[in-house]
């Protein structure tokens, strides 16, 4: 397979860069400041690092110190290198490192465009004659009335259910109404909670499932190439839309797009203040749940057992930046495979390290898994499905059901393939300067899907 000239220049700018980089700092080592600078730089990830330890995990004056020694440690290492007179040092390698990141990612990323003759290819279907979206109002503060999202689906022949924000529905045995009905298409404007609720009606049913991104994150219209800025631009799928197959995960039979997380952050969003209050729930509850000394749940990966952890995500399909907690993206829905990451942060020095490292650090297990069974202390344990707080029996089993759902999505979308992170490419890089190529970028491919996802 050929190779663009433009990235093969990149990669080789990438490597020159860097290892100019690396020789920049072995002079000023040697030559200059021994080994002070390099003793300030780790000094200075290693206070950061346990001030934000303490932030998050103590209360009163230690949490207080821990922010101020997070802060100031970096704004010291800048007035000491300014006094010390090699701050000019710091720049060059910053530039040059700098220059050698982005021409090494700029080289990536141009993999990562699939060329015009390798377009994926998807299965078109006849155009639905009963459609039926239940919307709700309320979803990403109100954007089913923002977009107008109920006239512009009538008008596209479809029929709207609207949920009563102030009222307890349930929303799969509305969706199940519809398909008695004679619905022979099911959609969702909400979140991912309400999504994965209908998604799983309309997969029992071997219906075709339209998603529109009202609802605040919208993580799976993202993953599904969809327009989170435009809501209404998923309407097209009715008109002129096209069918991906994707899977859908299963936490103890219950139905999830996204993640199921345990540990610390589920046991956070039980809290009744967490909806109103996010980031001061969070700080208030974490001292008490981040302890390393015993662990609240055990975790066996397809029979393996992981290292206890206090925070685990477990995801449909594997996100692309596993460090990130579902904080990245997903490149594909159509593996087959649940991702895993078990994080246990064992005190400041175990979080300075994965703060310096992420994924890398000794305190993250990542991994796929077909099944992952979580089990606890209780006969219950607390679980966040796709940020929806519930408590399910123990033990908890994670499955999930490979393309199980049909999903009609618009034909022309503003998708963008999700770049890989560049530390696990360094290979890819070394190989395009040295004039060789890499074949697992575009490596995979789905019927179904026509390698999309």
């Amino acid at each position: 397979m050929s190779v663009d000239r433009r990235c093969r220049t990149l990669a080789q700018i990438a490597v020159v860069c860097l290892l100019a980089t690396v020789a920049a700092l072995v002079v000023t080592v040697i030559f200059y400041h021994g080994l002070i600078m390099v003793a300030a730089v780790l000094s200075t990830v290693l206070l950061t690092g346990v001030g934000a330890w303490w932030f998050i995990a103590r209360r009163g004056v230690l949490r207080w110190l821990g922010a101020a020694v997070a802060a100031a440690a970096p704004a010291v290492l800048i007035v000491l290198s300014a006094v010390a007179g090699f701050w000019l040092d710091g720049v060059a390698v910053a530039v040059l490192g700098g220059a050698g990141l982005l021409c090494a990612r700029a080289a990536v990323r141009g993999l990562d465009r699939p060329p015009e003759f390798a377009r994926p290819r998807y299965r078109r279907t006849a155009r639905p004659r009963r459609p039926v979206l239940i919307m709700n109002p309320a979803s990403g503060g109100g954007k089913v009335g923002e977009f107008g999202l109920v006239d512009k689906a009538e008008v596209l022949g479809a029929r709207v259910l609207l949920l009563d924000p102030d009222a307890d529905q349930d929303v799969a045995a509305m969706a199940r109404r519809a398909v008695a009905e004679g619905a022979d298409l099911l959609g969702v404007a909400g979140g991912d909670g309400t999504q994965a609720l209908v998604a799983a009606v309309a997969a029992e049913h071997g219906l075709p499932f339209l998603v529109l991104s009202a609802g605040t994150r919208n993580h799976f219209a993202m993953d599904l190439g969809l327009d989170r800025d435009d809501p209404a631009a998923g309407l097209d799928a009715l008109r002129d839309g096209v069918e991906l197959r994707v899977d859908l995960g299963s936490v103890a039979g219950r139905p999830f797009v996204n993640t199921a997380s345990f540990g610390a952050y589920a046991e956070v969003v039980q809290n009744p203040r967490y909806r109103d209050s996010k980031a001061g729930t969070t700080l208030d509850s974490l001292p008490d749940l981040l302890p390393a000394d015993e662990a609240a749940i055990t975790v066996d990966a397809d029979g393996d057992r992981l290292p206890p952890p206090q925070v685990l995500l477990v995801s449909n399909n594997p996100y692309l930046e596993s460090g990130t907690l579902g904080g990245g993206r997903r490149p594909r829905l159509d593996r087959g495979v649940l991702g895993v990451v078990a994080v246990r942060v064992e005190g400041a020095l175990s979080a300075a390290q994965t703060a310096l490292l992420g994924a890398g650090s000794a305190a993250v297990t990542v991994r796929d898994a077909r099944e992952v069974r979580v089990d606890g202390a209780g006969t219950t344990i607390p679980v966040a499905v796709d940020g929806e707080a519930l408590n399910l029996e123990t033990p908890v089993i994670c499955t999930i059901r490979p393309g199980a759902l049909r999903v009609r999505v618009p034909r022309n979308r503003p998708r963008t393939a999700p770049h890989r992170p560049l530390r696990t490419e360094w290979r890819t890089v070394l190989g395009l300067a040295l004039g060789r190529f890499g074949t697992d970028l575009h490596a995979g491919t789905n019927p179904h899907t026509g390698g999309e996802q």
